[in-house]
């Protein structure tokens, strides 16, 4: 794996790249498949072929199982959402159940479990950064 912002040569591991220090997929000078230059807005790879937009193949991907039943038993506090890095939904959900003493913490449950019930039948089925869920 090659730096998008640097053309550095990767760890399939690293987080930033040692060179540059730019977290790893941030960037659109490199191709991260074969570190060719690439031209800005570019949609693939001149030399390889590689979507240079969209999820990024190497990320870990996250489990549909475990998002499905933080929605339906720790929705009230978005937790779900903070594990798929849906912040702000989160942070909102978590807010409206602390802030109200847990007035409307029934409000906010039910979002959960209608998020966690789509979650486990695939309405939902991307985290935050486009990245499929696993099974």
């Amino acid at each position: 794996m090659y730096c998008r912002n640097c053309g550095n040569v990767m760890d399939n591991n690293a987080v930033v790249c040692v060179k540059c220090g730019v977290p790893k997929g941030v960037g659109t000078n490199y191709c991260p498949n074969c570190g060719t230059s690439t031209v800005a807005g570019a949609v693939v790879c001149v030399n390889c072929g590689v979507s240079l937009a969209g999820p990024d193949p190497t990320a870990a991907q996250k489990s549909k199982l475990a998002a499905g039943l933080l929605g339906i038993f720790l929705g009230s506090l978005g937790v779900h959402n903070f594990y798929l890095g849906y912040t702000g939904k989160a942070v909102a959900q978590l807010l409206i159940s602390l802030l109200s003493c847990g007035t409307l913490a029934i409000g906010s449950e039910i979002w959960g479990l209608v998020e966690g019930i789509m979650i486990l039948t695939g309405s939902i089925n991307k985290d935050a950064k486009g990245n499929p869920l696993k099974d």
